[in-house]
């Protein structure tokens, strides 16, 4: 388990610059061309959906929660939902989002090369740009912690690089990571990554924070709210895609039964 900061060291949520976050820098770095990284994390992700889903057919509603200029975590939900909320605090992150709606970019196409390796992405019943657009609903204005009073509910879920990636409190941490378990119903499938031993990071000229977590850490968090939970860790030096960090861990599994349903 990783030790607490000070607090007079800690950088909160609400202390830092979201509204200046560049998502034209952060994509040019990370998303112009696929991360092998992320094409290890996106094939556990689509498997772990395909294999939740398979026989079930469509459900309701998702969620990616601190979308960011990514949209790779919503590509993964489109065989499995009607609805996909995206939700981002960012100004600037849901401007892109927004524009992203009717007709994503082509670089995005990389991203669901890879989930159409399994048949139920290959099968869509319509291209991706159009069921992206059909289940893609207005991005939804909001910080990850507005969700530990939503009443509403989700079926599926995904939060990539967020509860670690904004703040250097653990308490903030462990508080999002029950924020995002809040809104899944019983049994929703859910996938959430994170960075492990992040020092925080540099988007443009803005720095940002994060948590000091790995792990064991990870595992605990999710211990109360979350069944038959697998971690992926990636480690390997040659793909860290930037300086600060030490690998990115992926948790898949399911909501645990809500006592409030």
């Amino acid at each position: 388990m990783t030790s607490v900061p000070p607090a007079a060291d800690q950088k909160l949520n609400g202390d830092a610059p979201w509204d200046d976050f560049d998502p034209g820098v952060y994509i040019s770095h990370n998303y112009l061309e696929m991360q092998a990284v992320d094409e290890e994390i996106l094939s556990h992700v689509r498997d772990h959906f395909s294999d939740h889903f398979r026989g079930r057919g469509r459900v309701a509603s998702g969620i990616d929660v601190g979308a960011g200029p990514n949209l790779y975590p919503a590509l993964a939900m489109l065989p499995w939902c009607d609805r996909i909320t995206l939700l981002e605090r960012s100004a600037r992150n849901l401007d892109y989002l927004r524009g992203q709606c009717p007709d994503y970019a082509p670089h995005w196409d990389q991203f669901w090369n890879v989930l159409c390796k399994d048949e139920a992405y290959a099968m869509l019943d319509m291209t991706p740009r159009v069921r992206f657009k059909e289940a893609v609903q207005q991005p939804e204005s909001g910080s990850l912690f507005d969700l530990c009073a939503d009443r509403r509910r989700w079926d599926l879920g995904t939060m990539f690089f967020v509860a670690e990636s904004i703040t250097t409190s653990l308490a903030e941490f462990r508080r999002g990571v029950g924020c995002f378990m809040n809104v899944l119903n019983s049994g929703a499938p859910f996938a959430a990554a994170f960075m492990e031993h992040s020092e925080g990071y540099r988007v443009g000229s803005h720095t940002f924070p994060a948590s000091d977590i790995d792990e064991s850490e990870v595992r605990a968090v999710l211990g109360g709210y979350a069944d038959h939970v697998e971690i992926h860790r990636t480690a390997n030096p040659k793909q860290l895609v930037r300086d600060g960090y030490t690998g990115m861990i992926l948790a898949c599994g399911q909501r645990k039964e809500r006592r409030d349903e």
